[in-house]
């Protein structure tokens, strides 16, 4: 968790705040003694995923000036989470992807530059802003996005960039792994699908021949990251890998969640490869760690154990019909 030594009486708005991230990330910030607002239109949010919080929930769309510049009243810094997340999506709906990203990150930016809010993080992505490229890649590898998510987050860090310099704002571009922990049911990633699929009882379906690799970072690392980038607030504009520099296949993946779910033997079923998805991607996080002092604490296995955990007492609550 975020340390608890620093106590601040700042407010933190984050926007996407009920999502997974969010919902992670919002408890951490208010056990170190940050009073934290969220913006969040609830379109995939769940407002319940944060009962027990003190954080006030404004519902409100990012791309809505009004709506921002009511949130970021009395805010010290703004933790930017909410976007159009999904890579698949995007190649179905590219103008909405670019809407809600780009067009969004900006309304944000613009607004608080409007308040002089200098402060700024900005949850960005790696492996679909860098693209098809030899691994392990880090902050100097070019991006060359193949899915309008990626390109949606490399103009969000463009516009980053550039209020960073143009408005003296201290912007941190958070460059995820792929993220797996609690709070994830309405996501559409492997580790969700994998999961879902062994508590229906049906085969774990693999986009490709199982050999894509990604990068997987427990949920609680991932927070401890963004607290870190926070409190840092480094001048001007800072692109910086979050991630746990392991390359993992999806094969690989599919495996091991079947055997912390018990069946070392558990049916695998293979499709067609999906457009917009990189071949191969995991970070180095050399630099987080030298500015940051950002170090993962949770091997592969041990968020996967959590992950499916917390997934086993969502469906005891939901029932077999809610998988």
């Amino acid at each position: 968790m975020v340390s608890t030594a620093i106590q601040s009486a700042e407010t933190i708005l984050v926007t996407g705040g009920c999502g997974f991230i969010g919902a992670n990330l919002v408890p951490m910030l208010e056990e170190a003694g940050y009073s934290v607002r969220v913006l969040d239109n609830l379109a995939k949010g769940d407002s319940s995923l944060l009962a027990g919080c003190r954080a006030e929930i404004v519902v409100g769309d990012i791309r809505d000036c009004a709506a921002v510049a009511q949130a970021l009243e009395g805010v010290d810094a703004v933790i930017h989470l909410a976007a159009f997340g999904s890579v698949v999506e995007s190649v179905a709906a590219p103008a909405e992807n670019f809407d809600v990203n780009a067009r969004g990150t900006f309304v944000v930016l613009d607004e608080c530059r409007k308040r002089g809010i200098a402060r700024f993080v900005f949850a960005s992505t790696g492996g679909a802003l860098i693209g098809n490229a030899d691994p392990p890649v880090n902050e100097d590898s070019r991006p060359r996005p193949i899915s309008p998510y990626g390109s949606s987050k490399l103009c969000g860090e463009a516009y980053c960039s550039s209020f960073a310099h143009s408005y003296n704002m201290h912007v941190t571009a958070l460059r995820f792994a792929n993220v797996v922990g609690p709070c994830s049911w309405h996501k559409k990633g492997a580790v969700t699908a994998f999961a879902k699929a062994i508590m229906s009882q049906d085969p774990l379906r693999i986009f490709g021949d199982g050999s894509a690799t990604r990068d997987f970072l427990y949920v609680e690392d991932l927070c401890k990251g963004i607290g870190l980038a926070l409190r840092a607030a480094l001048p001007g504009f800072n692109p910086l890998h979050l991630a746990s520099g392991r390359e993992v296949s999806i094969g690989e993946l599919a495996r091991l969640m079947a055997r912390i779910a018990g069946d070392d033997n558990y049916p695998i079923e293979y499709a067609p490869k999906r457009a917009g998805e990189v071949d191969r991607n995991f970070a180095r996080f050399d630099r987080a760690s030298a500015l940051l002092g950002f170090e993962p604490q949770y091997s592969l296995e041990e968020g996967l154990t959590r992950t499916w955990e917390w997934f086993e007492l969502e469906r005891s609550k939901r029932g077999s019909a809610g998988v």
